[in-house]
């Protein structure tokens, strides 16, 4: 059984850790996923009875950690749909890169996803169906040919950070879809390292953030 780590919660949002390989919500493949254990946590903690509501309001891909906020009633669901809408949800994320990138810059692409492979290209100008992505990074350590950037998502779409990692020449360390030097058995070295947000009944301005996993290849550059 997969043990939830709470960040917070009370009657309208909970904040929590989510582990590594492990989906957001139940898919086809029949796996334990984060909104289940979630509910189950709640259902047994206060005693539950019946179905219990619990709203997505972003997504993580499967192989990926870090913070996510639910939305424990309709009301917050709407009030956080519109505060990621109007990107007023401030989300920072850590990646160990293959290379060295600049010290710091704005990675600007326009991302369109096949659907039937799950795969997402960019482009440096618009093509039909794309969405605009962009994001900033700055770099905070390089080791031996490895570099750690802190980068701040202005846009979230599937797959960004991945596909514009890889799309600057750089792609992410243990990235099974987007690295074609990533080895297999390798976890994917991205994580949502912080989260902040108005409280959607409140306004009271919420900030959370998680250490960086010890594993490999964080560890060399700590």
């Amino acid at each position: 059984m997969t043990k939830l780590n709470v960040l917070y919660e009370d009657n309208h949002v909970i904040v929590v850790e989510k582990p590594v390989n492990i989906p957001v919500q139940a898919d086809v493949s029949g796996d334990s996923d984060l909104q289940t254990i979630i509910k189950n946590y709640i259902a047994d903690k206060y005693s539950k009875p019946g179905n219990v509501f619990l709203g997505i309001v972003h997504r993580l891909d499967r192989p990926v950690g870090g913070i996510m906020v639910f939305a424990r009633t309709s009301k917050a669901a709407s009030r956080l749909s519109e505060t990621i809408r109007n990107r007023e949800l401030g989300k920072m994320y850590h990646v160990v890169v293959m290379g060295v990138p600049p010290d710091n810059g704005t990675l600007i692409h326009w991302l369109l996803k096949d659907s039937s492979t799950n795969m997402v290209k960019s482009f440096d100008k618009e093509v039909k169906d794309s969405k605009k992505a962009v994001l900033h990074f700055k770099k905070e350590a390089t080791v031996n040919g490895l570099s750690l950037l802190q980068i701040e998502l202005v846009t979230g779409r599937a797959h960004q950070i991945r596909v514009q990692c890889q799309a600057m020449g750089h792609p992410i360390w243990g990235d099974q879809r987007y690295n074609k030097l990533a080895v297999p058995g390798q976890q994917i070295a991205l994580f949502a390292s912080s989260l902040s947000f108005s409280h959607p009944t409140t306004k009271e301005h919420l900030s959370f953030s998680l250490p960086l996993p010890g594993r490999e290849p964080w560890r060399q550059l700590l």
